[in-house]
């Protein structure tokens, strides 16, 4: 999701467009007023990836929103308005063959099912969600999507896992406000890898507090890590022991820096060890291993060349090249 003002059409789609190097597929904007509405149709003539409107409360900034170009919209019918609103946004999004995305989260849960429950929870998530969908069903609309996130890990994994067995829309997850680039990366990968792992999931948010392109970076490491996608570099380094004589920090960041922009999928170790590293990392497509003075380049566990320290990374780096 974007964070810049959706008025704001120069920067937003500046910032989609950044977006859509690191492989994001679908973008959402915000649209809490009517001069972010009217910009969508300006920012989709400059875009590439699907669009989808976060609205909230306003029901003609959801119709207007889809007017102007949106290729879906994020509501919660429960807090949208009257049934007869509802019936509206739900008549334009026919119209226009456009899905509707039901969140559900925490903070828009009704107030009754908040008393039943108590609270926040699982149960009050899915009860929320399944009474959005029945108010959607009963005007004849099918075409959509669900999510139910919040901040605490086990509360969304119970949730997705109770609506997962009660109905068959696609599920868009993620931990929601997650927290800074570092711990909202940690506490995503956990919630978003049991859900994967649990086939539980159709598309991911990774929601940090930072640059949104770091959101999809870890996405993308996530759906790496459990053999969904595979694309870019991931890097195997090792931890540093005692035999260590090398920067095995530097040289593994300079590396995963360099070779950042790369969207084939390869896997290249970093290793402080002459000794151990390429029988360690054989499993990699290529790396190096670093010693006194001097490291080696192998690929596959096979030693291919012997370089002096300084040299390792531009060769490597050359080699990487040659396989792309």
């Amino acid at each position: 999701m974007t964070n810049s003002k959706t008025e704001n059409i120069e920067d937003t789609v500046l910032q989609i467009h950044n977006l859509e190097k690191v492989g994001c597929e679908i973008i959402r904007v915000a649209v809490p007023d009517f001069s972010a509405s009217e910009a969508i149709k300006k920012i989709k003539e400059k875009i590439n990836i699907p669009l989808i409107a976060d609205i909230h409360f306003n029901y003609k900034l959801a119709i207007k929103s889809l007017e102007n170009g949106a290729d879906a919209i994020r509501i919660n019918p429960g807090n949208i308005g009257s049934l007869d609103r509802i019936e509206k946004v739900i008549d334009c999004a026919r119209l226009h063959n456009s899905p509707i995305r039901i969140g559900v989260n925490g903070g828009s849960l009704q107030k009754d099912i908040l008393e039943r429950y108590k609270g926040v929870t699982a149960d009050a998530l899915v009860e929320s969600a399944m009474k959005n969908i029945l108010i959607c069903e009963k005007l004849g609309f099918y075409n959509l999507k669900i999510s139910i996130k919040v901040s605490d890990i086990q509360t969304t994994v119970n949730a997705y896992k109770k609506l997962s067995s009660l109905v068959d829309y696609p599920l868009h997850i993620g931990i929601t406000e997650a927290g800074t680039i570092f711990s909202g990366a940690i506490k995503s990968a956990i919630g978003i890898g049991i859900l994967l792992y649990e086939g539980i999931g159709d598309t991911i948010r990774v929601s940090l507090t930072g640059d949104p392109v770091e959101e999809v970076i870890v996405a993308y490491k996530i759906l790496n890590y459990l053999g969904i996608r595979r694309r870019g570099v991931e890097i195997i380094s090792c931890p540093t022991c005692g035999r260590t004589d090398i920067d095995v920090n530097r040289l593994a960041t300079t590396v995963e820096k360099k070779l950042s922009h790369i969207k084939k999928y390869l896997k290249i170790a970093v290793m402080g060890c002459v000794v151990n590293g390429p029988g360690e990392a054989k499993e990699a497509d290529i790396g190096i291993a670093g010693g006194k003075g001097v490291g080696l380049i192998f690929k596959k566990g096979k030693i291919i060349k012997k370089l002096p320290e300084d040299k390792l990374i531009d060769a490597l780096i050359n080699e990487v090249e040659k396989m792309i």
